[in-house]
């Protein structure tokens, strides 16, 4: 076998890259994406990661240190921040990093002390495959936001009572039928056979939408060219592209099209307690 070695594993995208496609059309909105993803690209190679793959408004990437993978993030924000190119409305683009050093989840442990000063625990949370809870910390990239820091949390027993309770989301389509529970964290919807629930259409994208569980939250996470329509059972409707929502109770989805009761390319959901 072989050796087994760590590394910071960091992932980065575009916030609220729906509103920009909605404000600016698909060519300007392109455009800003691109620019952002360039920066993180190249924050990536001067800070000795590697780029491992990119996804619409996403770029996940690994480093040999858990302060690379920092000194990258941190690098990705300023210069975002002070693009020229990248203002809407005079308010600038805004991107949100995640990272992870492995295998175990001791990132801040193997952070150096200047680093360790800029980081506050926020919230606790349940990984798949993990039994216990997991501390999740927030990194302060901008130095004056330090004298900001708060205590760490503990969850509380009704909070751990909460979590535990079992929920569903069930999916069905055209014969097809998927759960989303604890047990099933995430599922896969597009027209390519590998997806979870597949669903064909000239409007649908090869892996279309991802549909996960997160703190006994059910969201879902649009990946299309085209978006994804919600209509609940009380007649709330919504539509996401290239952004994540969550849903409720249940309803209607529809790919790339608004969803129709007596159409057959109609998903219906429930969530289930």
């Amino acid at each position: 076998m072989g050796k087994e070695i760590e590394v910071a594993i960091l992932f980065a995208d575009v916030v609220g890259s729906t509103k920009l496609y909605e404000l600016l059309g698909d060519l300007r909105a392109r455009d800003m994406v691109g620019i952002c993803i360039d920066v993180m690209r190249a924050a990536t190679d001067q800070n000795h990661g590697t780029v491992i793959k990119t996804m619409g408004d996403e770029v996940m990437a690994t480093f040999p240190t858990a302060d690379d993978a920092l000194n990258a993030a941190a690098q990705m924000q300023r210069q975002i921040t002070s693009h020229p190119q990248l203002k809407v409305d005079e308010q600038t683009v805004a991107i949100r990093i995640g990272c992870n050093f492995g295998p175990e989840l001791r990132m801040v442990e193997r952070l150096s002390p200047d680093w360790r000063t800029s980081v506050r625990q926020i919230d606790i949370a349940t990984l798949k495959g993990r039994s216990s809870e997991v501390a999740l910390f927030e990194v302060l990239w901008q130095t004056e936001d330090v004298t900001s820091m708060v205590p760490e949390i503990a969850i509380t027993s009704r909070e751990r009572e909460k979590a535990s309770k079992s929920q569903r989301l069930r999916l069905r389509y055209q014969g097809q039928e998927v759960l989303v529970n604890e047990t099933r964290a995430n599922i896969t919807i597009g027209r390519a056979e590998e997806n979870d629930l597949v669903v064909k259409g000239n409007l649908i994208s090869r892996l279309h939408a991802r549909v996960e569980i997160n703190r006994n939250k059910f969201m879902l996470i649009d990946q299309s060219t085209n978006g994804t329509f919600v209509l609940g059972k009380d007649g709330e409707e919504a539509f996401v592209r290239r952004d994540s929502m969550q849903i409720r109770g249940e309803g209607l989805i529809g790919l790339g099209k608004a969803p129709d009761s007596n159409s057959s390319q109609v998903i219906r959901y429930t969530c289930e307690e």
